[in-house]
């Protein structure tokens, strides 16, 4: 496929929440668009209907919600909620990254959240399950 036949993937990098540490969000964010991935940063402190929107309005393919709050169980059902409202569920590849204990992980999955990636997860394992993962054009 020619590079103009082949479309970028969208990228929303997303901080929900009160979450003021956005280093971690940062390092995906460049690491995204160094792989060629097109990359849009919401900035700090979004509300999940903001992110939802957000989604919506860039047509992002996929989410990545980094949060290290410790409120997970109760910020990412509400952004999982509003993208099925909008009909986007399907249609995007949601992901979560941060500090999110392993009993937790499960319940975000059946929420819908594709996978989980933790401190210590390679950037090369990101992207690779992104390139493997996120919706067709």
């Amino acid at each position: 496929m020619g590079e103009q036949e082949q479309q970028s993937i969208r990228c929303l990098v997303a901080k929900v929440g009160l979450d003021g540490h956005d280093r971690g969000a940062h390092v995906i964010a460049r690491a995204f668009r160094d792989a060629g991935f097109e990359v849009i940063y919401s900035g700090l402190h979004k509300a999940p209907e903001e992110i939802v929107q957000a989604t919506v309005q860039e047509d992002a393919d996929v989410l990545g919600i980094s949060i290290l709050s410790g409120a997970h169980n109760t910020l990412v059902p509400k952004i999982m909620d509003g993208l099925e409202e909008y009909d986007a569920k399907e249609d995007t590849l949601v992901l979560a990254g941060g500090v999110i204990p392993d009993e937790d992980k499960e319940a975000l999955k059946d929420q819908g959240v594709s996978a989980v990636f933790g401190p210590g997860t390679s950037i090369e394992e990101t992207i690779e399950f992104v390139r493997e993962n996120a919706p067709e054009r």
